[in-house]
């Protein structure tokens, strides 16, 4: 199983997103501060501002939500999970781009992380 690590602002919003807009599972929460969701073979962490992976760097750069990087949810169906999205209040980075293997899209966690829908060219 893979995992990953967000860095979130709102913990319980992150939950609400992932399980109820991307179909993730709540698998442990540790407090308000931190939370493990997962979906087939991923393990997302969502640490929140008060959690040692929040903590500055010995430089003084803090890690903060959002930036590039992202994790990508194989959806069946691209237009109807982003009008679901769109329709719960989702913000997304970009439209529907398709290319050779399929089409995809950025939409925004409730802390501005980039998560892609992708669904494969058939």
């Amino acid at each position: 199983m893979a995992t990953v690590r967000y860095l979130v602002n709102d913990v319980d919003a992150a939950i609400a997103f992932y399980v109820d807009q991307l179909g993730f599972t709540l698998t442990e929460r540790m407090g308000p501060p931190f939370a493990m969701v997962s979906r087939d073979d991923l393990r997302l962490w969502l640490s929140g501002p008060r959690t040692s992976a929040a903590r500055p760097m010995p430089d003084g750069s803090a890690p903060a939500a959002g930036g590039w990087n992202r994790l990508v949810v194989e959806v069946p169906d691209i237009e109807e999970r982003v009008a679901a999205l769109r329709a719960a209040g989702a913000r997304f980075r970009n439209e529907i781009v398709t290319g050779p293997g399929g089409s995809q899209i950025l939409v925004e966690d409730p802390s501005g992380n980039p998560v892609e829908l992708f669904q494969a060219q058939s």
